[in-house]
């Protein structure tokens, strides 16, 4: 009852998630849907090297890069940035943003793009640098605060195109039209989305996370982990998101200790930065439910890092959802993706998420 009240107190509160919780009630994934892919992907060891080129197809000539400083530091935005200039293209950067960027983070980049004057932006990076750039296109081509966006559909003009280069396998962000930023004052963590923020190209180079620390190996695993899960029983899913959520379960959850015991591993890191591409397309069909929604205060009032945060909540939001039959069902095939086979596969699958957490020297 305790974590029912929890689930339900959340849900009155954040309306940024489904207007019911999801798995409390179960909908068809045969429902109808308006899906579109709006981002071309490219994929493939080397592939930021075609930074230049495929900037350059957007008709840019003036690129905006934001990246944070641990990307700096991993020498991944200078490589990116000479592939721009080897192009012949102007560029400035923004590097001045938090893990968890917010309000603040996206002002203070939006002043520099607007000294600059860009006609492309590039968020290489994690999902921070990924969303902190779709904030800051929100704020240089519609102006306004970033709260004027909180929700869906809300941005009244069009915006600059967007190259997005993840250097971490969790997020998905590269496959989202949604950016999330925390209010700096309230610490809410607002989900804003547009179709128009969506990127236009997504460079997948598994080459680029190698240089992860292992913690943000298992932290950016087991956001992706949680993805794919969430998205799979979620109330909005559709056959289009449960298609995406399937697959990419089959790589992440075969792909996360992999990573782990083998950080070169570069088939291993293409299966996982594959897989949180996949579970981040899956969230822009059906979104997510309960475990993110508890999940995303504990990251923006208490700094809780949103993986550790979202991986603590997943098992107990798991068994609650498995107390509906229907959802049971579902479990049960995931639960054999992992070859795990009980009669209560709900609770086969809580313990053996609690059992990466642990691999991935995460808490409990």
């Amino acid at each position: 009852m305790l974590l029912y009240r929890l689930l339900v107190g959340f849900y009155d509160s954040v309306d940024t998630w489904n207007s019911t919780p999801p798995a409390l009630c179960y909908e068809s994934r045969m429902q109808s849907f308006d899906f579109t892919q709006r981002t071309r992907f490219v994929f493939g060891a080397g592939t930021v090297n075609q930074l230049g080129t495929l900037a350059k197809e957007l008709g840019a000539s003036r690129v905006f890069i934001v990246s944070d400083p641990g990307v700096v530091s991993a020498g991944h935005f200078e490589h990116g940035r000479r592939r721009l200039e080897e192009a012949g293209l102007q560029s400035e950067s923004f590097h001045d943003l938090h893990e968890n960027p917010s309000t603040i983070d996206v002002e203070a980049g939006a002043e520099v793009a607007r000294k600059f004057q860009p006609d492309l932006i590039v968020g290489l990076g994690g999902g921070s640098s990924m969303d902190c750039a779709k904030g800051i296109n929100f704020l240089f081509s519609c102006g306004g605060r970033m709260q004027d966006y909180w929700g869906v559909g809300k941005a009244m003009r069009p915006m600059l195109p967007m190259i997005a280069v993840p250097t971490t396998a969790g997020t998905g962000s590269e496959s989202q039209s949604f950016a999330l930023i925390s209010d700096a004052e309230t610490h809410v963590k607002m989900a804003c989305g547009d179709p128009k923020a969506a990127c236009k190209i997504a460079i997948l180079d598994p080459e680029l996370t190698v240089t992860q620390p292992p913690r943000v190996t298992a932290l950016t695993g087991i956001d992706a982990l949680t993805h794919a899960l969430e998205t799979f029983v979620t109330n909005k899913r559709t056959a289009i998101s449960t298609a995406y959520s399937r697959q990419a379960w089959h790589l992440l959850a075969s792909g996360l200790e992999k990573v782990i015991n083998r950080p070169s591993d570069i088939e291993a890191r293409g299966q996982m930065q594959l897989g949180a591409c996949m579970a981040g397309m899956a969230i822009e069909a059906s979104m997510l439910g309960a475990a993110h929604a508890l999940a995303n205060p504990l990251t923006a009032k208490y700094s809780i890092p949103h993986g550790q945060a979202v991986g603590m909540m997943m098992p107990h939001v798991v068994r609650f959802n498995a107390q509906l039959p229907e959802i049971e069902s579902d479990y049960q095939e995931l639960a054999a993706a992992i070859s795990v086979r009980d009669e209560k596969p709900g609770e086969m699958i809580a313990n053996w998420f609690t059992k990466q957490l642990q691999l991935a020297g995460l808490k409990t």
